[in-house]
């Protein structure tokens, strides 16, 4: 399925298929010791299951790298468990499971775009932009007078997802949020 490289050429953010799934290099180091022969050292991340492990590897010891197709595609609308993409260029519709979105789909709402990778037709990865803005749907009113500093409430966004905000976030405002961490980030 791959296609066979060395691993003196790895690079990071590369895809490897091994015999125990597909693996993203994290990082590599190529070791020429004094005595024996040289090797990477590796550290990767399993693609499915966000574990890190670390191997090591012959220098030009071949492994199967795995082409990943990566295209934009905008989200249309749930099914049951399931989010509709469509891709922006070819207009065809595609199906993930909510198991395969991970945590990027308390992010999603309709019409958002995201980059979606997948492998043989296998979806293997959704990325979002590192910020979004969502609409809070609903929160406490900030109590007057309590201006402690850095103080926050919690805040149901449009998505469900709840984000703890300042005290001056009020319901109906536009606030952005970071996708990487689930954070409070500004104003839209």
């Amino acid at each position: 399925m791959g296609v066979p490289t060395s691993t003196n050429d790895l690079k990071n953010g590369m895809t490897l298929e091994l015999p125990d799934g597909l693996f993203q290099v994290i990082e590599f180091q190529h070791v020429k010791p004094g005595k024996g022969g040289a090797f990477v050292r590796t550290k990767l991340r399993n693609v499915k299951t966000k574990a890190v492990i670390d191997r090591t590897y012959r220098a030009d010891e071949k492994v199967e790298q795995a082409i990943i197709d990566k295209r934009d595609m905008q989200f249309l609308y749930r099914e049951g468990g399931d989010y509709v993409f469509m891709d922006n260029v070819s207009y065809e519709q595609l199906q993930v499971g909510a198991d395969e979105l991970g945590s990027a789909g308390q992010y999603l709402k309709e019409g958002d775009t995201a980059a979606v990778s997948t492998y043989s037709g296998v979806v293997v990865g959704v990325e979002l932009p590192a910020s979004v803005e969502l609409t809070v749907t609903a929160t406490e009113p900030g109590v007057q007078g309590d201006r402690v500093s850095g103080a926050r409430k919690p805040a149901t966004l449009e998505t469900g997802i709840v984000v703890q905000v300042p005290l001056f976030i009020e319901q109906g405002e536009k606030i952005k949020v970071d996708t990487r961490t689930g954070e409070y980030i500004t104003r839209a």
